[in-house]
C-alpha cells in the first residue's frame, strides 16, 4: 500500500509555531515519526509539504493512479480551499483529514472544513498520533 502525506502551510514551523499549540516537535520529527509507524505496518509513504494552495492541488492530482491513500493536514486551507476539496473529489482516492489541534475548540472559523466532505473520516486533536490514526484507518488497521 503507498499513503500519500500532504502537509499544508505553516506545518513546516512546527516546533517554532505556537507551542502551546502545536508542540515543540519540528516538522522533521513528525515525519519520521509517521515513517516508523508505516514502516511497522508494512506501507510505503511518501510526504509533501506546501505553503501554497496550487502546489497542494497538484500534489493531490499527482498521487492518482500511484497512492492508495492520502493523509492531509491542509492547515489554514481547510477553512477556505474549495480547490483542495475538488482535487479530492477529483481523484477518488480516499483520504483522511488531519489536524494536531482540535479546531473545533478553537476561534470560530477554524469550525469550517470544506475537505471534510469529501474525506473518509476526520482525525483531529490527538497532536502527531492523529496522523498515526490516519494512516492506521486508511491500512484498515483501525475502525
Amino acid at each position: 500500500m503507498n499513503i500519500l502525506v500532504i502537509n499544508g502551510p505553516n506545518l513546516n514551523m512546527l516546533g517554532i509555531r505556537e507551542p502551546a499549540i502545536y508542540g515543540s516537535a519540528t516538522y522533521q520529527d513528525l515525519v519520521d515519526y509517521i515513517q516508523s509507524e508505516a514502516d511497522a505496518l508494512g506501507v510505503a509513504v511518501s510526504f509533501y509539504q506546501s505553503n501554497h494552495e496550487g502546489d497542494l492541488v497538484d500534489a493531490i492530482q499527482a498521487a492518482y493512479g500511484k497512492q492508495d491513500g492520502i493523509v492531509i493536514n491542509p492547515g489554514a486551507y481547510t477553512h477556505t480551499s474549495v480547490a483542495l476539496l475538488d482535487a479530492v473529489k477529483a481523484v477518488g482516492i480516499p483520504t483522511v483529514e488531519v489536524h494536531i489541534s482540535d479546531p473545533d475548540t478553537r476561534e470560530e472559523f477554524r469550525k469550517v472544513s470544506y475537505i471534510r466532505q469529501a474525506c473518509a473520516a476526520t482525525v483531529k486533536g490527538l497532536g502527531f498520533p492523529g496522523y498515526i490514526k490516519a494512516l492506521r484507518l486508511l491500512c484498515g488497521a483501525e475502525e
